[in-house]
């Protein structure tokens, strides 16, 4: 899944935030990772499933991020679902503090991903969808499944 002319390497998708969020404002930040955590990221092991984005203390902190402990990793491997420090100027983090304080709005990751050899996260703006939202994404899935399929 490499990109060669991006220099991109995606290891990590967020379908699940796509199907159950409304997303915008998309943001690319670094993260503050261990020597075991980066290792286990080049071996693409790592979930985003029910991961979330929290504001402390004029911290962004990524939550319950998976990242599989590394298999030589010995005694100086990481806890996987440690807290994690986002990388983002403090203009930034102050805006997604204004956006999610309105109400109805959390930031989810939506890819992590390897740039020039960093780490990267990109997380978005998030808004619950209904149900019925989600019955139309299914819906729209299976139209465009279908004529792709010719039937």
């Amino acid at each position: 899944m490499a990109e060669k002319s991006t220099g991109i390497k995606i290891i990590a998708n967020n379908r699940k935030a796509h199907f159950n969020y409304f997303l915008s404002d998309f943001l690319e930040c670094g993260i503050a990772l261990k020597g075991t955590e980066i290792k286990s990221l080049r071996k693409s092991a790592c979930s985003l499933n029910d991961a979330y984005v929290v504001i402390r203390n004029g911290e962004a902190e990524l939550l319950n991020m998976h990242i599989n402990p590394y298999e030589q990793g010995n005694i100086f491997n990481h806890d996987p679902l440690r807290t994690r420090k986002l990388l983002l100027h403090k203009k930034e983090i102050k805006w997604l503090e204004q956006q999610t304080s309105r109400g109805g709005y959390t930031i989810v990751p939506t890819k992590v991903y390897f740039k020039k050899g960093k780490a990267k996260v990109e997380i978005a703006l998030a808004k619950g969808k209904h149900d019925y939202d989600k019955r139309e994404t299914i819906k729209k899935r299976d139209i465009e499944r279908d004529m792709k399929n010719g039937y």
